[in-house]
């Protein structure tokens, strides 16, 4: 069975402390349902554009968004199917759930992700196919030779040796985010596929991610990281080779992107978890809010407030008294305020 060779740096134990500090705060977060599908569909398109952008896809962010909601834009076939193919990838992964050992990862995943990645794109009789030939990898700019992959013979058994580890009960003492950043790096090194090995070595890395019960609520993507900077991404990578198979750099620089994602979305939930600020403010009580209420909180919370005008756009067949009782209540509860007193008067965040 493959065996990684790593050594737990001081990089890498700051790294995961601050991952976990994150992922505590963040999978704990009381966020209303607005927030907590804008976070996730945010996560979900700079993924997916960020991860094919890497690859040479000519959409900025604005477009990949515009082809995710079924919007016709002006550019290459290419380009749109790739994004459309890899919206099915994380679709895919995203049904795999977490720690269930019956659900065992086999080669057919790998296959299936690598079908969903490039289907209409490369020829089908290579889709989910192990290549059968010898590839090299070339910079793109030099035509320089910068990597050899195995003979196309070994694909199918170093596949195998890598599915092994991550079926394994044997590696269980190894953190999850790092057993990601190898199964990440072995897929690349195998390059198993004639083409959108790339892609597929990300993809399989989320999927670790998410059985080993770090999805964290969907709402990161580690492409962003890697695109932002693609020479330090290869670097990093190619640095695993230099150090005779060792994956300690590869590794400080794949936990740190973790590290620096979370962090940041650690940020924004805890500047709109109001939630959690009235739970301490009614001395953790919990309350109990109505589906109306709910809705005006989130209104309150994206628009800034809210006024009487605004009652019907938000509440169609609703009436006003009604609207008005609901907010009575969240006033009484200490969770909004009223500014004014005429008709023009505001409901706000208290």
């Amino acid at each position: 069975m493959y065996q990684p060779k790593f050594t737990i740096t001081n990089k890498i134990l700051k790294n995961i402390g601050s991952i976990e500090a994150s992922k505590e705060v963040i999978d704990n977060a009381p966020l209303l349902p607005y927030f907590e599908r804008e976070f996730r569909e945010e996560a979900m398109v700079r993924t997916i554009h960020y991860g094919t952008h890497i690859e040479g896809n000519e959409l900025n962010l604005s477009e990949a968004e515009k082809v995710l909601k079924g919007q016709d834009i002006s550019a290459r076939d290419r380009d749109i199917q790739e994004v459309i193919n890899y919206r099915k990838a994380m679709d895919y992964i995203s049904g795999f759930h977490p720690k269930d050992r019956r659900e065992e990862i086999n080669e057919n995943v790998i296959k299936e992700l690598h079908k969903l990645t490039v289907a209409k794109i490369l020829p089908s009789e290579q889709c989910g196919v192990f290549r059968k030939t010898q590839v090299v990898v070339k910079n793109s700019i030099t035509g320089e030779v910068s990597f050899r992959p195995p003979m196309a013979v070994a694909v199918q058994f170093q596949v195998k040796d890598l599915l092994d580890f991550v079926n394994s009960s044997e590696d269980e003492d190894i953190h999850s985010v790092l057993k990601s950043g190898v199964v990440h790096y072995e897929l690349v090194r195998i390059h198993p596929f004639l083409d959108g090995n790339g892609r597929v070595a990300r993809a399989f890395a989320t999927l670790i991610l998410y059985k080993e019960g770090y999805d964290i609520r969907k709402f990161f993507s580690l492409e962003e990281y890697f695109d932002k900077d693609a020479p330090e991404y290869y670097e990093a990578l190619q640095s695993v080779e230099k150090k005779d198979g060792d994956l300690s750099i590869w590794l400080e620089y794949f936990t740190l992107g973790l590290s620096i994602e979370l962090s940041k979305i650690r940020q924004k939930v805890e500047s709109i978890s109001v939630d959690a600020k009235l739970k301490e403010k009614l001395g953790g009580s919990p309350i109990l809010l109505t589906p109306r209420q709910l809705k005006i909180i989130e209104y309150i919370q994206k628009i800034g407030y809210l006024q009487n005008q605004g009652f019907e756009s938000l509440f169609p067949m609703v009436s006003e008294d009604t609207i008005l009782n609901e907010l009575k209540g969240l006033t009484k509860a200490g969770i909004i305020k009223k500014q004014g007193v005429t008709k023009g008067a505001k409901y706000i965040m208290s």
